[in-house]
């Protein structure tokens, strides 16, 4: 099938790397090995942080626009056979294929779609309605955690939902054999206001309780929160805490063969692909079970999961695996697996072939 797709928070192709760019990238990555022709139908940004009635109108605007554009070129060469839309919600809703699915008359899917009531006030309330629009219109909504299928199911009961777990593309990790490092922790993250600010927080303060024992953290990444999270960890003395920076794939896969544990509270985690990666190179996680992380850590098979806010529970859970070498292990290598056997890219390739012959008319 022809397949256009379109990320309205943020394109494959956007210069800022991040989870929703490497989880557009992975669904292109697999409906082409599902044999699929798939292409990046509209760079158009409809992100808004906090949106207000002249932003919304202004963005509605230009979608108009580019759904014009869009329309007189398939009017030309042909419309695709599927509108595919990824990661849409109430600040960045598709103002784009839901008008051209029904006047071209081709398939419409969404994948990680979620809806709040909470965000049913204020200018909020417009944005939220065109992603229930989409959500209703499509074939089928691709859930990847339960959060968020709990959430459509709740707001349009007749919607099409059907499951895809998170996954990645873990040959880098599996080429490396695994080499930890006793008591070398690790962590990779941006360094962002918000969710990613809150766990760098939790993260060394729970670190603090553990002072006692010979740990090194590498933290790997970059932001405008740099500094601010550098002076989180200016409390610990220079040699603990080694910095990274912003690396390459095959920087991060080095890094992650060579160290123990993965460390990431995941406060607001939608899922988290760095979790998949983390357990693919060989490493137990060790997070909350908040959000959408317990549908990429199986506590107790590939990490432990603490309770949300916990501070002391999430300290107790990295002493546990520092102190019980063959805990780590077990997790170690049930976490390898998972990320190889079950979250694999080729796995979902398998699936999402599946999702489009059973959901999609073929004219």
């Amino acid at each position: 099938m022809k397949i256009a797709f379109y990320s309205p928070l943020k394109s494959p192709n956007h210069p800022v790397p991040s989870g929703d760019r490497l989880m557009a990238r992975l669904l292109i990555s697999a409906l082409e090995r599902a044999g699929h022709e798939v292409h990046v139908v509209s760079e158009l940004r409809a992100f808004l942080r906090e949106p207000s009635m002249p932003e919304i109108a202004d963005l509605f605007g230009k979608a108009e626009a580019e759904k014009e554009r869009i329309a007189a070129l398939w009017r030309v060469s042909g419309p695709p056979d599927v509108w595919f839309c990824y990661h849409l919600y109430y600040k960045a809703p598709d103002l784009i294929g839901p008008g051209l699915a029904r006047e071209f008359g081709i398939a419409y899917l969404t994948a990680e779609a979620s809806y709040s009531k909470r965000r049913n006030t204020g200018p909020s309330a417009e944005m939220q309605d065109r992603v229930l629009d989409a959500v209703r219109l499509a074939d089928v909504n691709i859930c990847l955690t339960e959060r968020d299928r709990d959430g459509l199911a709740a707001a349009a009961p007749d919607a099409r939902l059907t499951p895809l777990p998170p996954f990645i593309d873990p040959i880098l990790m599996l080429e490396r054999h695994p080499k930890p490092q006793p008591n070398r922790l690790i962590t990779v993250a941006m360094m962002r206001p918000g969710d990613k600010m809150q766990s760098y927080v939790m993260l060394a303060e729970a670190l603090t309780r553990l002072t006692h024992l010979p740990w090194t953290l590498s933290i790997v990444g970059d932001g405008p929160q740099a500094a601010e999270v550098r002076a989180l960890f200016s409390r610990f003395e220079a040699d603990r805490i080694l910095w990274h920076g912003e690396r390459t794939a095959a920087e991060i896969a080095d890094l992650l063969s060579t160290s123990s544990l993965y460390l990431w509270p995941g406060c607001g985690e939608a899922f988290g692909l760095a979790y998949l990666e983390a357990q693919a190179a060989g490493l137990p996680v060790v997070a909350q079970a908040v959000a959408g992380v317990p549908s990429v850590v199986v506590h107790d098979r590939t990490g432990l999961l603490t309770p949300p806010d916990d501070v002391a529970a999430y300290a107790q859970a990295i002493e546990r695996l520092l102190t019980d070498d063959g805990l780590r292990a077990r997790l170690a290598s049930g976490a390898r697996v998972f990320a190889r056997e079950e979250r694999s890219i080729d796995r979902a390739a398998v699936r999402l072939a599946d999702i489009l012959d059973r959901y999609v008319k073929r004219a």
